[in-house]
């Protein structure tokens, strides 16, 4: 018998107190696949305990390495790897499985990875890193769900994405440092997840420059030395989503342990919606307010616009702001399908195309509800706090991909929230 997690939640409590925001597991996902470039054993810091963490490590054990997770600490030492097959079992579970893709054909000419799963919101083709890694050099095949590349030596090349890629970003920057010559990248990501990869990659005594820019040089070296304790960067949807929380109850908290630059547009838009908040460079102060926050419209865009990692969460904001609000999805197309969950708990949304309307309620009513992917089930829970009566968030295992002890962090600062099993039909 299966028996699957859910949360319930009793909302209509005001949080109140502190909570603390993990590392990014965004940006430690990378970071583990960069580890395979090291000559030695790699010590990372402040990693998430997170379903998604503990795959890729599964994954970099299978190809041989060793790895050590105790106390958001880990040791990876890529010595021992002799296999280069990223298995379908582990990699449909997890996209940032296609992160190893780069690294194994760099350092040991060749790599076979099964195509990508994860979160179904929306066609994330892998087109962009395939084109990357065999402007390198490498000879790639598509056969039987895998992508395999060999290459006899990498060399520097001039890489142009036709759309701005975080995962292609990536790929091509752990393939092309040990390659020969130089490579450039345009319309490159600035996410602070994948300056925080270059600043770890930098550590190794790779040449990277641009960094944060949307062109990158990179100069190829022939190794890489490992790196004896870097800290992984806060994790920004996590901070986001716990102010949000406290926006939507009208609680008091402090928000600590974040980097606030990371959040610069979505710290705007709530003040524009007549939330006090105060905010520190690693810290946001959200203080109780009177009626219902104004309406106010978002387009998603990639870094620094507003992140479609926060979309969903935005939506519940809005579900019980005073007017209409318009929120345009622009990175993923099926990153609307909590919106019928929603309505369910008596918001008001209508969809037109990667368009929505949000028509704010006085009160939503809680629920029996279905997450459907990571964001979603934050948006769900954020409507669960503040809807009357008990809301219970169904598949909660998408959480566990990208939130920590998140009913714990939420019990913490007042929420009724906890987790139950039951038996899968």
């Amino acid at each position: 018998m299966i028996t699957m997690k859910k949360m319930v939640i009793e909302g209509g409590k005001k949080l109140k107190g502190k909570v603390s925001v993990s590392g990014s597991k965004n940006a430690a996902l990378p970071i583990m696949a960069a580890a395979i470039l090291a000559d030695g054993p790699c010590v990372i810091n402040n990693v998430p305990d997170l379903t998604d963490i503990r795959t890729m490590a599964k994954l970099l054990k299978i190809l041989g390495a060793s790895v050590e997770f105790k106390d958001h600490t880990l040791v990876i030492d890529p010595t021992g790897i002799k296999k280069f097959t990223a298995p379908y079992e582990l990699v449909k579970t997890m996209r940032a499985s296609i992160y190893v893709l780069g690294p194994l054909t760099a350092k040991y000419k060749k790599a076979k990875v099964s195509l990508p799963g994860g979160c179904a919101i929306g066609a994330r083709p892998i087109d962009l890193h395939i084109k990357g890694i065999q402007k390198l050099g490498a000879r790639i095949e598509l056969k039987h769900g895998y992508v395999s590349a060999s290459a006899k030596k990498l060399k520097g090349a001039k890489i142009s994405f036709d759309k701005v890629s975080l995962g292609a970003t990536v790929n091509i920057l752990l393939a092309s440092v040990l390659a020969e010559g130089v490579t450039t990248i345009e319309n490159a990501s600035k996410e602070p997840e994948v300056i925080d990869c270059i600043n770890f990659l930098i550590a190794m005594g790779a040449k990277i420059k641009g960094s944060g820019t949307a062109s990158l040089e990179i100069t190829g070296v022939k190794k890489l030395s490992a790196v004896k304790g870097y800290s992984v960067i806060p994790d920004r949807i996590e901070a986001a989503t716990f102010i949000a929380a406290a926006v939507i109850t009208k609680g008091r908290v402090t928000v600590t342990g974040l980097n606030t630059g990371h959040l610069s547009v979505f710290l705007e838009k709530l003040g524009e919606t007549g939330v006090k908040i105060t905010s520190g460079k690693n810290k946001v102060d959200i203080f109780p307010y009177k009626g219902r926050i104004k309406a106010l419209d978002i387009v998603t865009e990639p870094y620094p616009g507003f992140p479609t990692d926060i979309q969903a969460q935005w939506m519940a904001l809005m579900c019980t702001a005073q007017g209409d609000s318009i929120i345009k999805e622009t990175i993923w197309e099926n990153r609307f399908m909590h919106v019928q969950e929603l309505m369910r708990m008596g918001a008001a949304v209508r969809i037109q195309g990667n368009t929505a309307i949000v028509t704010g309620v006085k009160q939503l009513s809680g629920a029996d509800v279905m997450a459907s992917d990571l964001r979603a089930s934050a948006a769900l829970i954020l409507a669960g706090l503040v809807a009357q009566g008990e809301t219970v968030v169904r598949r909660i295992y998408h959480l566990e991909r990208g939130y920590e002890n998140l009913d714990l962090k939420l019990k913490n600062i007042g929420a009724s929230v906890r987790i139950e099993r039951e038996n899968a039909v």
